[in-house]
């Protein structure tokens, strides 16, 4: 495998913030993504896992979910996911929800395009024989209902205004490389 320094978390650049509970019935911290969350080029399934949170902030006004590898060989990481206008309500999304037409998502909740351009989950898919990638998956508990940010909006206009209004984030970590 390719050895290059290991790219910090995305989330350690930010201003720290309180922590929640993140758990999946589909994936584990550390642990290799199971083939259904691979990119479908890559023989996986391209299916987002199940994620369900708690012990979030009560003053919590809704929620982002994102997916991101910062190992991702350019220079900037690679958004796998990203999920806006989620509920407070909402504290789980089923396996499946990220599919591109985001019927699995709660009502009010949109998801923006991801680094390939398209919209929905982008299954883990590294380049073969490239070390080892963090896939983050995060729950960002926001003090806004609703962000200024349309589908259209890319990834990072989304984390910049998420940096004004983030109360709390969880995160989950799963691994994946191809030999």
């Amino acid at each position: 495998m390719l050895e290059r320094p290991v790219s910090p978390s995305p989330y350690d650049l930010l201003p720290p913030v309180p922590g929640f509970d993140l758990v999946s019935d589909d994936i584990s911290e550390g642990a290799r993504l199971p083939e259904a969350h691979v990119g479908d080029w890559a023989g996986g399934g391209n299916v987002s896992p199940h994620l369900r949170w708690s012990g979030f902030p009560p003053e919590t006004a809704g929620f982002a979910v994102t997916c991101f590898d910062p190992d991702a060989p350019t220079g900037s990481g690679f958004w796998h996911w990203v999920v806006a206008g989620i509920p407070a309500s909402v504290t789980e999304l089923p396996r499946g929800a990220g599919g591109p037409s985001g019927d699995g998502l709660p009502p009010g909740a949109f998801q923006l395009r991801n680094d390939t351009g398209r919209t929905g989950f982008m299954g883990a898919a590294p380049p073969q024989g490239d070390r080892t990638h963090r896939y983050i998956f995060a729950v960002h508990a926001l003090d806004a209902a609703e962000l200024d940010i349309e589908p259209s909006s890319p990834p990072a206009i989304l984390g910049f205004n998420m940096a004004f209004h983030t109360l709390a984030r969880a995160t989950l970590t799963a691994i994946y490389h191809v030999e």
